[in-house]
C-alpha cells in the first residue's frame, strides 16, 4: 500500500471489509480496525522511505478465532516502543509518535517486531476473539 495517509486509511478499510467477508466476530473486527489503523499510521509516519510502500498481511483462522496482522515497512532501524511507565499517556490514545504501540499493546493479545530483510521490519499483532485479560505478552528481544 502507498506510504501515505490515504494508504493507511485504505489498510484500515481493507481490514474491516476482509474480516466482515470472513464472518469474523464483531469485537475482533473492531479491535483489528484500531490495531491496523495504528500500525499503518506508524508505517507511514515512521517507516516511510521515498519510493517504498508498506505491506499489510492478514491471516484469520476461523476455527481458533485468531487474527494475525503484519504491517511491514522499509525502516528496520526505527523500532516501535511502548511508553515508559512514568509517562502520562492514556492507554488507548491513538496518537502517532509519542505513544508508540500503546494502543496495539492494549488491544492485542501479543505483538512483536521482526526484521524484514534486507532493510525493513514487520510489526506483528495477534488478536483473539476475547480481548486480552491482562498485559499483552511480548517476546523478549
Amino acid at each position: 500500500m502507498s506510504s501515505t495517509r490515504r494508504g493507511a486509511r485504505l489498510a484500515r478499510l481493507l481490514t474491516v471489509s476482509s474480516l466482515r467477508s470472513w464472518d469474523a466476530p464483531q469485537d475482533l473486527t473492531e479491535r483489528a480496525e484500531l490495531v491496523v489503523a495504528e500500525l499503518a499510521a506508524n508505517a507511514v509516519v515512521h517507516g516511510h522511505v521515498p519510493g517504498r510502500d508498506f505491506r499489510l498481511a492478514l491471516q484469520f483462522h476461523p476455527t481458533a478465532e485468531v487474527l494475525r496482522v503484519d504491517v511491514t515497512d522499509a525502516r528496520g532501524e526505527r523500532l516501535p516502543r511502548l511508553p515508559h511507565p512514568h509517562e502520562d499517556a492514556p492507554p488507548l490514545a491513538l496518537h502517532t509518535g509519542r505513544y508508540g504501540l500503546a494502543p496495539v499493546a492494549a488491544l492485542a493479545d501479543y505483538w512483536d517486531t521482526v526484521p524484514y530483510p534486507p532493510s525493513g521490519k514487520t510489526v506483528r499483532a495477534v488478536l483473539r476473539t476475547s480481548p486480552p485479560a491482562s498485559s499483552p505478552r511480548r517476546r523478549p528481544a
